[in-house]
């Protein structure tokens, strides 16, 4: 392996002009020294090859991260996780792990460029600002993240030349770091005008309760003066009394899958922008919806549609201090395979659902136009009238029948539904759904 990696520093090499002329100027004068039989001018022309030879041999071999004159790189992003259209800037610092004059030289002759995914750079790219020291060289830059997702950002790219300028290696420096972006929320009006429970649960308030001091597992930013000693010392794990949110209905997110991009071949092999403008549209809306949810009151979490799923397994999140388990449950969503798998996992997902929905519980579903099968297995989940459904029309023409279909089904069997255009602006489809106008 080391030897592999010699060789390909060894590639990244590169004659600079000064280089290339003292090459011409050597060869000529090795073939003027034999023409004439000048042993001197032979030895002058051996000499400058010889040193053309060396440069690019020593500069090739030589790593940026060892030896006495090692340098070592510092990013930092803030905030992070990003958020996606919103600025985030970077700061990133190259200097020497040990101050001596071998890596201060090392750092006099760098050029640095900073390697960043097209989704982070944006369309702008990076404009960056270097404030360069003897033993330190400083970059600041913004990004502004056009896709929810995990990105990464570097391997820092340098180019140094030799002493003598005769060669230019590229070599890339430090590692890469993984940059999460999170969807861009908006908050809602947690109002509506669906019967009973329901409305008195959206708006915040507390049902009945006949346990005002319920236990649940302690969650990361739970305030630790709330911890329920005893109870953990019984059962071998932390608990925490949740006695100010007694009786508020928790509220499941629901997202069809089919709504974003499809994927292809193991690959996220996108046909048309508006469909992953609208896949990040469609996850910006069910990250919105739980957040403010939760911001409410209401124990959230967000589920999605699969054909393995496992809703028992997904927590609601309880306090607003743990939002960010909501936003971090975004990053990684992505389409289904196709159609097929989309519609499979739709029913399957809405069958998981009946059997583990708590009875107090409110589902809030983000869907497209779905299939007949797909349209019973969903209808089933609202007998109790705790069911909510945006339908989302996908752009373009022949989707409305599917749509009017699977409204009128599933208002049929106790939803309450509303339906708007993919990129309808987000609190405009909210108030579409909370005020109940289709």
């Amino acid at each position: 392996m080391r030897l592999v990696g010699a060789l390909r520093r060894l590639g990244r090499v590169r004659l600079t002009g000064r280089g290339v002329g003292a090459c011409l100027i050597g060869v000529a004068l090795v073939l003027a020294g034999l023409l004439l039989s000048l042993p001197d001018l032979v030895a002058t022309g051996a000499a400058a090859l010889l040193a053309v030879t060396l440069a690019w041999l020593v500069t090739g071999l030589q790593r940026l991260d060892e030896g006495r004159g090692a340098l070592v790189v510092h990013r930092q992003v803030v905030p992070s996780p990003v958020v996606r259209d919103a600025r985030t800037d970077v700061h990133l610092a190259v200097s020497a792990a040990t101050p001596t004059g071998a890596a201060y030289e090392r750092l006099a002759r760098l050029r640095l460029s900073e390697q960043a995914a097209h989704e982070l750079a944006g369309h702008e790219g990076i404009r960056a600002r270097v404030h360069a020291r003897a033993e330190r060289i400083d970059v600041r830059y913004s990004l502004m993240p056009s896709r929810r997702g995990r990105w990464p950002l570097g391997p820092l790219l340098t180019s140094r030349t030799d002493v003598f300028g005769l060669v230019r290696a590229t070599q890339p420096l430090g590692g890469t770091t993984g940059v999460a972006v999170w969807p861009r929320t908006v908050e809602l009006t947690m109002r509506t005008r669906a019967r009973g429970d329901v409305d008195r649960a959206s708006a915040g308030g507390s049902l009945q309760s006949s346990d005002d001091a319920v236990l649940r597992e302690y969650v990361p930013g739970d305030d630790p003066r709330r911890v329920h000693w005893a109870s953990a010392a019984r059962r071998g794990q932390l608990l925490v009394r949740s006695d100010e949110s007694a009786g508020v209905r928790p509220v499941s997110v629901l997202l069809d899958r089919g709504l974003l991009p499809h994927q292809q071949d193991g690959a996220a092999a996108f046909s048309r922008p508006a469909a992953v403008s609208d896949g990040e549209w469609a996850v910006d809306l069910i990250a919105s919806a739980a957040t403010s949810f939760l911001d409410a009151g209401h124990p959230s979490r967000i589920l999605t549609t699969s054909a393995a799923p496992a809703v028992e397994g997904v927590r609601f999140v309880p306090t607003r201090s743990a939002r960010h388990m909501l936003l971090d449950a975004c990053v990684d969503l992505h389409g289904h395979r196709g159609p097929a798998e989309a519609a499979h996992a739709a029913g399957t997902t809405a069958r998981a659902l009946r059997l583990a929905r708590r009875s107090s519980e409110l589902l809030v579903a983000v869907l497209g136009p779905q299939a007949p099968d797909t349209r019973r297995e969903l209808a089933a989940l609202g007998a109790d009238g705790s069911c909510w459904a945006l339908l989302v029309a996908p752009r373009g023409k022949g989707f409305r029948h599917d749509v009017d279909d699977t409204a009128a089904e599933l208002t049929a069997a106790g939803w309450h539904v509303a339906r708007c255009e993919a990129g309808t602006d987000i609190e405009r489809a909210w108030a579409l759904l909370s005020e109940g106008t289709a």
